[in-house]
């Protein structure tokens, strides 16, 4: 149960599945209409250290991510199977990626908006890892820091 909640986080792209618990009662309710699941995990047989990691996230209608980070490591490609999602990775302005479109995210990048653009109908998407092998935190809420 533990795991599915964090992959529900991941979304994003963004995208995968941790432990941490979700940012206010808002995410929450978004967080239901998202669905992600592991999909395949191996190691990168010419690349000592590195491992590949897919998950497929889908959004129901209206469904949507809270603002979240991935593994320190990883190296992230969203691919848009299905629908259309909105993205938003640094304070970029939103973007919205249809069926066949992807984005990438850097280590250490944000994912502040990660959400399906249509109330009416589902999304889905893919994220590909590629990450540290002992790096299995793969999303985890971004909790903004007080200033001093």
């Amino acid at each position: 149960m533990k795991s599915r909640l964090l992959i529900a986080t991941a979304a994003a792209l963004t995208l995968a599945a941790t432990g941490a618990p979700h940012a206010g009662d808002h995410a929450a309710e978004h967080d239901a209409a998202v669905d992600a699941k592991p999909d395949f995990a191996g190691l990168i047989p010419n690349i000592p250290g590195k491992s590949l990691k897919t998950v497929i996230v889908n959004y129901g209608p209206g469904g949507a991510s809270a603002p979240h980070r991935h593994a320190s490591s990883a190296f992230i490609l969203a691919y848009v199977l299905e629908g259309e999602v909105r993205s938003s990775v640094n304070g970029e302005p939103p973007r919205i990626f249809r069926a066949g479109e992807h984005w990438t995210e850097n280590p250490g990048d944000v994912h502040g908006v990660s959400e399906n653009a249509s109330k009416t109908k589902p999304a889905k998407l893919l994220a590909i890892f590629v990450l540290d092998s002992d790096d299995n935190d793969l999303t985890r809420p971004d909790v903004q820091r007080e200033p001093p």
